[in-house]
């Protein structure tokens, strides 16, 4: 359950960056939704790390947290912010999955 809240946790991380992303091109009060948007995933993604700290290793969980919101926000660059997908941030970014799916096979939770 702790790995669910842990993805669940990475997934506020992506919203919060996607929404100061958003924020940057706004103003007035759409902007200030966007920030409102970002306290509110930001305080959901670290309580829910927090709590599933409890009982995973921390530094398995620090780095696949980090690393779907790593994952995510790239993707989301690419497919919101039309930030460019070529060869080589495509190959990180599989890497970059590698090593969370590796990080969890050896995890002893």
């Amino acid at each position: 359950m702790n790995w669910i809240i842990l993805i669940i946790a990475g997934l506020f991380e992506v919203g919060f960056t996607s929404c100061l992303g958003k924020a940057k091109g706004t103003t007035g009060t759409e902007m200030y939704w966007w920030y409102g948007g970002f306290g509110i995933c930001l305080l959901l993604s670290m309580g829910l790390l927090m709590k599933a700290t409890q009982s995973l290793p921390l530094g398995t969980a620090y780095a696949v947290w980090t690393g779907i919101g790593a994952v995510g926000t790239v993707l989301m660059g690419i497919v919101i912010f039309k930030e460019p997908a070529d060869f080589w941030r495509i190959f990180f970014i599989f890497t970059l999955i590698a090593s969370i799916v590796g990080l969890k096979a050896v995890s002893s939770h």
